[in-house]
């Protein structure tokens, strides 16, 4: 059995995948410093429901440390020696990246390069990682595809999921380290971020408060349910990256590499108008959002569409939730638990 690394293990998605890799009996570790970006309290819960699987298993460690602490990150390593990391630690959030530059710095560069080196230095079977529907940018060429240049980031954080992707791929290339970077799409379900566009609107159509839609709502996203991310990432996680011996110097695909790394899509590859999500959120909730319409905020891409034909290709990746029954899971929970946080 493969023993696992998961940085952001307290995070909405890092959570969700200790949960599904100790209930098919894998020995995972877990990183979080467990920062107050939003509501410590929620990370906590996510980490009780982990514990809980505890009384089953004894596959499950966690460990309260940040990604920049190179020596505690060391320590790990050489204590449990990893076969397979998944880092999902981030400073996440397009907005905050105006307000607050460094913590992208130090947790998306210096973080990750750290994590970089712990690969290295432990000969890290597969290093599997988190970059961001962001990357894409000013492009307006839909779908996004793995094809497509990602030279134009409307936010930093964009830029530093570039950079981790770039990063990654000269590790790959250096020391044959095999890397898999994933690109998500608006991530959404029970145990969400709270400062994500759906506990955000549902907060405030309970607690009848206004919610600013920008763009004067013309945006779409490619909403894309927890348990069919999760999927993914367990499928890419057993499927290693090879060279391609075919790549072409001259005219370079960006979605291939000489190299042991690849970059996937994953999304639901079936947009929505942010208006209909809200119309649909509404109905689950019961109640009418009081709306007021403003400007597109800065950083903010217009639509989303994730191409997720190389992910299929890859690792049979079919999303299974549609936008409907998401909303509706994410509705019950938030109803019966979300709220307080």
């Amino acid at each position: 059995m493969k023993k696992f690394l998961i940085t952001g293990a307290a995070g909405f998605i890092g959570a969700k995948l200790a949960e599904t890799l100790l209930k098919h009996n894998y020995f995972v570790i877990g990183i979080d410093n467990l920062n107050d970006y939003y509501n410590p309290q929620l990370k906590k819960e996510r980490l009780k429901n982990i514990n809980a699987l505890k009384l089953k298993s004894t596959n499950w460690r966690f460990f309260k440390i940040d990604l920049k602490d190179l020596n505690s990150l060391e320590n790990i390593f050489e204590e449990f020696f990893p076969d397979i990391v998944i880092n999902l630690a981030a400073q996440a959030g397009v907005r905050y990246s105006l307000e607050n530059p460094l913590s992208y710095v130090d947790s998306n560069l210096v973080g990750f390069v750290n994590i970089l080196e712990m690969c290295r230095r432990f000969k890290i079977e597969h290093l599997v990682y988190a970059s961001s529907s962001s990357v894409y940018g000013a492009n307006r060429d839909l779908p996004f595809s793995e094809n497509q240049p990602i030279n134009h980031p409307l936010s930093l954080y964009g830029a530093t999921k570039k950079s981790n992707e770039l990063m990654a791929h000269s590790y790959s290339h250096l020391f044959n380290l095999k890397a898999t970077g994933l690109r998500f799409f608006t991530v959404y379900g029970p145990w969400g971020r709270p400062d994500m566009a759906a506990m955000i609107f549902a907060k405030s159509i309970l607690e009848e408060k206004i919610i600013n839609i920008y763009n004067s709502g013309n945006m779409t996203r490619d909403f894309t349910y927890i348990d069919d991310i999760v999927f993914a990432i367990v499928k890419c996680a057993f499927k290693y990256p090879e060279g391609d011996e075919k790549f072409d110097f001259i005219s370079p695909d960006p979605s291939s590499s000489f190299a042991p790394h690849r970059v996937f899509n994953i999304g639901n590859s079936n947009p929505i108008n942010l208006l209909k999500f809200i119309e649909i959120l509404e109905e689950n909730l019961g109640k009418k959002a009081l709306k007021n319409y403003a400007p597109l905020q800065p950083g903010d891409p217009v639509e989303t569409f994730a191409d997720v034909s190389k992910l299929e290709k890859w690792i049979d990746y079919k999303p299974t939730t549609n936008i409907e029954n998401g909303i509706k899971n994410f509705a019950e929970w938030f109803i019966n638990k979300g709220y307080l946080f």
